[in-house]
Protein backbone atom coordinates (compact mmCIF):
# COMPACT_ATOMS: atom_id res chain seq x y z
CA UNK A 1 0.00 0.00 0.00
CA UNK A 2 1.43 3.39 -0.99
CA UNK A 3 2.19 5.85 1.78
CA UNK A 4 -0.13 8.51 0.34
CA UNK A 5 -2.99 6.00 0.24
CA UNK A 6 -2.30 4.95 3.84
CA UNK A 7 -2.41 8.58 4.97
CA UNK A 8 -5.68 9.15 3.11
CA UNK A 9 -7.28 6.09 4.72
CA UNK A 10 -6.06 7.06 8.20
CA UNK A 11 -7.27 10.63 7.77
CA UNK A 12 -10.72 9.45 6.70
CA UNK A 13 -10.97 7.15 9.71
CA UNK A 14 -9.89 9.94 12.03
CA UNK A 15 -12.41 12.37 10.53
CA UNK A 16 -15.21 9.79 10.93
CA UNK A 17 -14.16 9.19 14.53
CA UNK A 18 -14.01 12.92 15.17
CA UNK A 19 -17.53 13.33 13.84
CA UNK A 20 -18.83 10.59 16.11
CA UNK A 21 -17.03 11.89 19.19
CA UNK A 22 -18.07 15.47 18.52
CA UNK A 23 -21.64 14.47 19.25
CA UNK A 24 -20.66 13.44 22.76
CA UNK A 25 -20.18 17.04 23.90
CA UNK A 26 -19.51 20.51 22.57
CA UNK A 27 -16.21 22.32 22.85
CA UNK A 28 -16.34 24.55 25.90
CA UNK A 29 -14.14 25.96 28.63
CA UNK A 30 -14.47 25.63 32.36
CA UNK A 31 -15.63 28.59 34.43
CA UNK A 32 -11.99 29.37 35.26
CA UNK A 33 -10.16 28.97 31.94
CA UNK A 34 -10.32 28.99 28.16
CA UNK A 35 -8.48 26.14 26.44
CA UNK A 36 -6.55 26.79 23.23
CA UNK A 37 -4.85 23.91 21.44
CA UNK A 38 -1.25 24.15 20.21
CA UNK A 39 -0.63 21.43 17.60
CA UNK A 40 2.96 21.36 16.38
CA UNK A 41 5.87 19.30 15.05
CA UNK A 42 7.58 18.69 18.39
CA UNK A 43 9.39 15.53 17.28
CA UNK A 44 10.39 14.14 13.88
CA UNK A 45 12.01 15.82 10.90
CA UNK A 46 10.55 19.29 11.50
CA UNK A 47 10.97 19.42 15.28
CA UNK A 48 12.76 22.78 15.45
CA UNK A 49 9.78 24.40 13.71
CA UNK A 50 7.36 23.00 16.26
CA UNK A 51 9.49 23.96 19.23
CA UNK A 52 9.79 27.55 18.04
CA UNK A 53 6.10 27.86 17.19
CA UNK A 54 5.08 26.48 20.58
CA UNK A 55 7.47 28.83 22.38
CA UNK A 56 6.07 31.85 20.56
CA UNK A 57 2.46 30.89 21.23
CA UNK A 58 3.11 30.17 24.91
CA UNK A 59 4.75 33.56 25.32
CA UNK A 60 1.74 35.30 23.77
CA UNK A 61 -0.61 33.39 26.08
CA UNK A 62 1.55 34.18 29.12
CA UNK A 63 1.45 37.88 28.26
CA UNK A 64 -2.33 37.80 27.74
CA UNK A 65 -2.86 36.06 31.08
CA UNK A 66 -0.68 38.62 32.83
CA UNK A 67 -3.05 41.29 31.52
CA UNK A 68 -6.10 39.50 32.90
CA UNK A 69 -6.69 36.83 30.27
CA UNK A 70 -9.69 36.82 27.94
CA UNK A 71 -13.34 37.39 28.81
CA UNK A 72 -12.35 37.44 32.47
CA UNK A 73 -10.73 33.99 32.26
CA UNK A 74 -7.17 32.70 32.07
CA UNK A 75 -6.05 30.96 28.89
CA UNK A 76 -4.75 27.41 29.13
CA UNK A 77 -2.48 26.10 26.37
CA UNK A 78 -3.05 22.42 25.58
CA UNK A 79 -0.07 21.09 23.61
CA UNK A 80 -0.12 18.17 21.14
CA UNK A 81 2.71 16.70 19.03
CA UNK A 82 1.98 15.76 15.41
CA UNK A 83 5.40 14.07 15.17
CA UNK A 84 5.99 15.75 11.77
CA UNK A 85 3.55 13.29 10.16
CA UNK A 86 0.16 13.92 8.47
CA UNK A 87 -1.55 10.95 10.12
CA UNK A 88 -0.31 12.01 13.56
CA UNK A 89 -1.43 15.56 12.82
CA UNK A 90 -4.97 14.24 12.30
CA UNK A 91 -4.70 12.16 15.47
CA UNK A 92 -3.40 15.08 17.53
CA UNK A 93 -6.11 17.39 16.26
CA UNK A 94 -8.80 14.83 17.05
CA UNK A 95 -7.56 14.54 20.64
CA UNK A 96 -7.46 18.31 21.13
CA UNK A 97 -11.00 18.77 19.85
CA UNK A 98 -12.82 15.73 21.19
CA UNK A 99 -11.00 14.95 24.44
CA UNK A 100 -9.37 18.20 25.55
CA UNK A 101 -12.34 20.27 24.35
CA UNK A 102 -10.32 23.26 23.18
CA UNK A 103 -12.26 26.17 21.67
CA UNK A 104 -9.73 26.73 18.87
CA UNK A 105 -6.35 25.45 17.67
CA UNK A 106 -3.23 27.13 16.31
CA UNK A 107 0.08 25.72 15.10
CA UNK A 108 1.44 23.40 12.39
CA UNK A 109 4.23 24.31 9.99
CA UNK A 110 4.24 21.66 7.27
CA UNK A 111 1.47 21.94 4.68
CA UNK A 112 0.82 18.19 4.51
CA UNK A 113 0.32 18.14 8.27
CA UNK A 114 -1.93 21.20 8.17
CA UNK A 115 -4.11 19.68 5.43
CA UNK A 116 -4.58 16.52 7.51
CA UNK A 117 -5.43 18.59 10.60
CA UNK A 118 -7.82 20.72 8.58
CA UNK A 119 -9.84 17.67 7.55
CA UNK A 120 -10.62 17.08 11.22
CA UNK A 121 -11.56 20.66 12.16
CA UNK A 122 -13.86 20.97 9.17
CA UNK A 123 -15.72 17.89 10.42
CA UNK A 124 -15.92 18.96 14.06
CA UNK A 125 -16.35 22.69 13.22
CA UNK A 126 -13.74 24.27 15.47
CA UNK A 127 -11.44 27.07 14.22
CA UNK A 128 -7.88 26.23 13.21
CA UNK A 129 -5.32 28.98 12.59
CA UNK A 130 -2.30 27.50 10.80
CA UNK A 131 1.05 29.12 11.46
CA UNK A 132 3.52 28.35 8.66
CA UNK A 133 1.69 26.07 6.22
CA UNK A 134 1.96 27.90 2.88
CA UNK A 135 0.38 25.53 0.32
CA UNK A 136 -2.94 26.89 -1.07
CA UNK A 137 -4.67 23.55 -0.35
CA UNK A 138 -4.52 24.26 3.39
CA UNK A 139 -7.41 26.75 3.24
CA UNK A 140 -9.04 25.84 -0.08
CA UNK A 141 -10.46 22.38 -0.74
CA UNK A 142 -8.51 20.83 -3.62
CA UNK A 143 -11.49 18.89 -4.98
CA UNK A 144 -14.27 21.46 -4.74
CA UNK A 145 -12.27 24.68 -4.93
CA UNK A 146 -14.27 26.06 -2.01
CA UNK A 147 -12.77 27.96 0.90
CA UNK A 148 -12.77 25.84 4.03
CA UNK A 149 -15.11 27.24 6.68
CA UNK A 150 -12.99 26.76 9.81
CA UNK A 151 -9.39 26.82 8.52
CA UNK A 152 -7.25 29.98 8.44
CA UNK A 153 -3.55 30.91 8.40
CA UNK A 154 -1.33 33.84 9.43
CA UNK A 155 1.39 33.36 6.79
CA UNK A 156 1.72 34.21 3.10
CA UNK A 157 1.05 31.46 0.55
CA UNK A 158 3.30 29.78 -1.99
CA UNK A 159 2.11 31.45 -5.21
CA UNK A 160 3.53 34.65 -3.71
CA UNK A 161 6.60 33.02 -2.14
CA UNK A 162 7.52 31.19 -5.36
CA UNK A 163 7.21 34.41 -7.34
CA UNK A 164 9.38 36.31 -4.86
CA UNK A 165 12.10 33.65 -5.13
CA UNK A 166 11.98 33.59 -8.93
CA UNK A 167 12.08 37.37 -9.26
CA UNK A 168 15.01 37.59 -6.85
CA UNK A 169 16.95 35.01 -8.87
CA UNK A 170 16.19 36.74 -12.16
CA UNK A 171 16.29 40.39 -11.18
CA UNK A 172 18.86 40.61 -8.39
CA UNK A 173 21.17 37.66 -9.00
CA UNK A 174 20.73 37.76 -12.81
CA UNK A 175 20.37 33.98 -13.07
CA UNK A 176 18.52 32.54 -16.09
CA UNK A 177 19.10 28.78 -16.00
CA UNK A 178 17.90 26.64 -13.09
CA UNK A 179 17.47 23.07 -11.93
CA UNK A 180 14.78 22.32 -9.35
CA UNK A 181 15.10 19.61 -6.69
CA UNK A 182 11.68 18.57 -5.36
CA UNK A 183 10.68 16.57 -2.30
CA UNK A 184 7.98 14.35 -3.83
CA UNK A 185 6.65 13.39 -0.38
CA UNK A 186 5.79 17.00 0.49
CA UNK A 187 2.78 19.07 -0.64
CA UNK A 188 4.77 22.14 0.33
CA UNK A 189 7.77 21.27 -1.83
CA UNK A 190 5.75 20.22 -4.86
CA UNK A 191 3.54 23.28 -4.70
CA UNK A 192 6.32 25.81 -4.13
CA UNK A 193 8.43 24.31 -6.93
CA UNK A 194 5.51 24.63 -9.35
CA UNK A 195 4.91 28.28 -8.47
CA UNK A 196 8.61 29.10 -8.70
CA UNK A 197 8.86 27.36 -12.06
CA UNK A 198 5.91 29.27 -13.51
CA UNK A 199 7.21 32.66 -12.30
CA UNK A 200 10.77 31.87 -13.42
CA UNK A 201 9.60 30.97 -16.94
CA UNK A 202 7.34 34.03 -17.09
CA UNK A 203 10.33 36.22 -16.24
CA UNK A 204 12.46 34.76 -19.00
CA UNK A 205 14.24 32.00 -17.11
CA UNK A 206 14.69 28.39 -18.22
CA UNK A 207 14.30 25.32 -16.03
CA UNK A 208 16.84 22.85 -17.39
CA UNK A 209 15.54 19.92 -15.37
CA UNK A 210 13.77 18.69 -12.25
CA UNK A 211 15.01 15.97 -9.93
CA UNK A 212 13.00 14.30 -7.16
CA UNK A 213 13.91 13.09 -3.69
CA UNK A 214 11.96 12.02 -0.60
CA UNK A 215 11.92 13.34 2.93
CA UNK A 216 14.34 11.42 5.16
CA UNK A 217 16.64 10.57 2.21
CA UNK A 218 20.31 10.75 3.18
CA UNK A 219 22.32 10.43 -0.06
CA UNK A 220 21.59 12.98 -2.78
CA UNK A 221 24.72 12.51 -4.89
CA UNK A 222 22.95 10.73 -7.74
CA UNK A 223 20.50 13.56 -8.42
CA UNK A 224 23.20 16.15 -7.79
CA UNK A 225 25.48 14.48 -10.34
CA UNK A 226 22.66 14.73 -12.90
CA UNK A 227 22.14 18.33 -11.90
CA UNK A 228 25.80 19.21 -12.33
CA UNK A 229 25.81 17.70 -15.83
CA UNK A 230 23.06 20.15 -16.86
CA UNK A 231 25.37 23.07 -16.00
CA UNK A 232 22.76 25.28 -14.30
CA UNK A 233 23.38 28.82 -13.08
CA UNK A 234 21.41 28.07 -9.91
CA UNK A 235 19.54 25.31 -8.07
CA UNK A 236 16.14 25.79 -6.46
CA UNK A 237 15.44 23.55 -3.44
CA UNK A 238 12.00 24.16 -1.87
CA UNK A 239 12.47 21.68 0.96
CA UNK A 240 12.89 21.39 4.73
CA UNK A 241 16.10 22.07 6.61
CA UNK A 242 17.16 18.46 7.31
CA UNK A 243 17.26 17.48 3.63
CA UNK A 244 18.29 20.93 2.43
CA UNK A 245 21.36 20.93 4.67
CA UNK A 246 22.48 17.56 3.30
CA UNK A 247 21.77 18.59 -0.30
CA UNK A 248 23.80 21.79 -0.03
CA UNK A 249 26.73 20.07 1.70
CA UNK A 250 26.84 17.23 -0.83
CA UNK A 251 26.48 19.66 -3.74
CA UNK A 252 29.54 21.59 -2.61
CA UNK A 253 31.45 18.33 -2.14
CA UNK A 254 30.71 17.53 -5.80
CA UNK A 255 32.08 20.90 -6.86
CA UNK A 256 28.73 22.58 -7.48
CA UNK A 257 29.42 26.19 -6.53
CA UNK A 258 26.38 27.93 -8.06
CA UNK A 259 23.82 29.78 -5.90
CA UNK A 260 21.21 27.59 -4.22
CA UNK A 261 17.85 29.16 -3.39
CA UNK A 262 14.91 27.91 -1.34
CA UNK A 263 11.89 28.80 0.77
CA UNK A 264 10.82 29.24 4.37
CA UNK A 265 11.35 25.54 5.10
CA UNK A 266 15.06 26.37 5.40
CA UNK A 267 14.63 28.52 8.50
CA UNK A 268 16.05 26.47 11.34
CA UNK A 269 19.16 26.77 13.54
CA UNK A 270 19.82 23.16 12.57
CA UNK A 271 20.34 24.09 8.90
CA UNK A 272 23.89 25.23 9.60
CA UNK A 273 24.55 22.23 11.83
CA UNK A 274 23.56 19.87 9.01
CA UNK A 275 24.82 21.81 6.00
CA UNK A 276 27.89 23.54 7.53
CA UNK A 277 28.54 27.26 7.43
CA UNK A 278 31.02 27.13 4.55
CA UNK A 279 28.79 25.08 2.27
CA UNK A 280 25.83 27.39 2.88
CA UNK A 281 27.63 30.47 1.59
CA UNK A 282 26.05 31.68 -1.66
CA UNK A 283 22.61 30.38 -0.66
CA UNK A 284 19.39 32.35 -0.19
CA UNK A 285 15.83 31.71 0.93
CA UNK A 286 12.48 33.46 1.17
CA UNK A 287 11.06 33.82 4.66
CA UNK A 288 8.35 35.42 6.78
CA UNK A 289 10.54 37.54 9.05
CA UNK A 290 14.07 38.62 9.87
CA UNK A 291 15.41 39.40 13.34
CA UNK A 292 17.12 42.35 11.65
CA UNK A 293 13.70 44.03 11.50
CA UNK A 294 14.28 47.40 13.17
CA UNK A 295 10.70 48.24 14.12
CA UNK A 296 10.01 48.98 17.79
CA UNK A 297 7.52 46.09 17.99
CA UNK A 298 10.03 43.62 16.57
CA UNK A 299 12.82 44.77 18.87
CA UNK A 300 10.54 44.46 21.91
CA UNK A 301 9.50 40.97 20.85
CA UNK A 302 13.08 39.81 20.26
CA UNK A 303 14.18 41.14 23.64
CA UNK A 304 11.25 39.49 25.43
CA UNK A 305 11.81 36.18 23.63
CA UNK A 306 15.52 36.17 24.48
CA UNK A 307 14.67 36.85 28.11
CA UNK A 308 12.07 34.06 28.16
CA UNK A 309 14.00 31.36 26.28
CA UNK A 310 17.65 32.43 26.26
CA UNK A 311 17.95 32.54 22.48
CA UNK A 312 16.97 34.67 19.51
CA UNK A 313 13.66 33.82 17.83
CA UNK A 314 13.38 32.45 14.31
CA UNK A 315 10.49 33.19 11.94
CA UNK A 316 8.41 30.31 13.29
CA UNK A 317 8.64 31.65 16.84
CA UNK A 318 7.36 35.01 15.60
CA UNK A 319 4.55 33.42 13.60
CA UNK A 320 3.57 31.28 16.59
CA UNK A 321 3.41 34.44 18.70
CA UNK A 322 1.44 36.31 16.03
CA UNK A 323 -1.01 33.44 15.50
CA UNK A 324 -1.78 33.10 19.21
CA UNK A 325 -2.37 36.84 19.48
CA UNK A 326 -4.63 36.90 16.41
CA UNK A 327 -6.62 34.04 17.92
CA UNK A 328 -6.85 35.74 21.32
CA UNK A 329 -7.99 38.94 19.63
CA UNK A 330 -10.69 37.00 17.74
CA UNK A 331 -12.00 35.49 20.99
CA UNK A 332 -12.16 38.99 22.49
CA UNK A 333 -14.04 40.37 19.50
CA UNK A 334 -16.37 37.37 19.43
CA UNK A 335 -17.03 37.99 23.14
CA UNK A 336 -17.62 34.26 23.33
CA UNK A 337 -15.90 30.88 23.41
CA UNK A 338 -18.41 29.47 20.91
CA UNK A 339 -16.32 28.07 18.01
CA UNK A 340 -18.70 29.40 15.35
CA UNK A 341 -18.47 32.93 16.76
CA UNK A 342 -14.68 32.70 17.01
CA UNK A 343 -14.63 31.52 13.40
CA UNK A 344 -16.65 34.57 12.31
CA UNK A 345 -14.33 36.88 14.23
CA UNK A 346 -11.25 35.33 12.62
CA UNK A 347 -12.77 35.82 9.18
CA UNK A 348 -13.26 39.51 10.00
CA UNK A 349 -9.63 40.08 11.09
CA UNK A 350 -8.28 43.28 9.56
CA UNK A 351 -4.97 45.07 10.10
CA UNK A 352 -4.10 43.24 13.30
CA UNK A 353 -0.73 44.67 14.46
CA UNK A 354 1.33 41.47 14.28
CA UNK A 355 5.12 41.40 14.57
CA UNK A 356 5.40 40.01 11.02
CA UNK A 357 3.29 42.88 9.73
CA UNK A 358 -0.29 44.13 9.77
CA UNK A 359 -2.44 41.04 9.34
CA UNK A 360 -5.67 40.90 7.39
CA UNK A 361 -7.29 37.56 6.60
CA UNK A 362 -8.68 37.69 3.07
CA UNK A 363 -11.59 35.91 1.37
CA UNK A 364 -9.62 32.65 1.18
CA UNK A 365 -8.69 32.92 4.89
CA UNK A 366 -5.04 33.66 4.02
CA UNK A 367 -2.86 36.46 5.37
CA UNK A 368 -1.64 39.04 2.88
CA UNK A 369 1.92 39.80 3.96
CA UNK A 370 5.36 40.78 2.78
CA UNK A 371 8.21 38.30 2.40
CA UNK A 372 11.88 38.79 3.20
CA UNK A 373 14.97 37.53 1.38
CA UNK A 374 17.64 35.98 3.61
CA UNK A 375 21.22 35.27 2.57
CA UNK A 376 23.39 32.77 4.43
CA UNK A 377 26.87 34.16 5.18
CA UNK A 378 29.37 32.25 7.27
CA UNK A 379 26.59 30.41 9.07
CA UNK A 380 24.54 33.54 9.82
CA UNK A 381 21.28 34.78 8.36
CA UNK A 382 21.72 38.16 6.70
CA UNK A 383 18.70 40.25 5.69
CA UNK A 384 18.69 41.22 2.00
CA UNK A 385 15.31 42.70 1.15
CA UNK A 386 11.60 42.93 1.91
CA UNK A 387 9.13 42.23 -0.89
CA UNK A 388 5.57 43.47 -0.55
CA UNK A 389 2.63 41.58 -2.05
Amino acid sequence: MKTSFKITVISLIVVMLAGLLAGCGSNSSSSAEIKIGLLNELTGGNATFGASTTNGAKMAIKEANAKGGVLGKQIKAVVADNKSEPSESANGMTKLLTQDKVVAVTGVFASSNAIAASNVVESVKVPFLAVGATNPKVTVDEKTGKVKDYTFRVCFIDPFQGTVGANFALGTLKLKKAVILVDNSSDYSKGLSAFFKAAFAKGGGTVLGEEAYLQKDQDFKAILTKTKALNPEMIYVPGYYEEVGKIVKQARELGIAVPIIGGDGWDSPKLVEVGTAAALNNTYFTNHYSVDDTSAASKAFVDAYKKEYGQAPDAMAVLGYDAANVLIDAIKRANSTDPAKIRDALAATKNFPAITGATTLNATHDAVKSAVIIEMKNGKQVYRATVKP
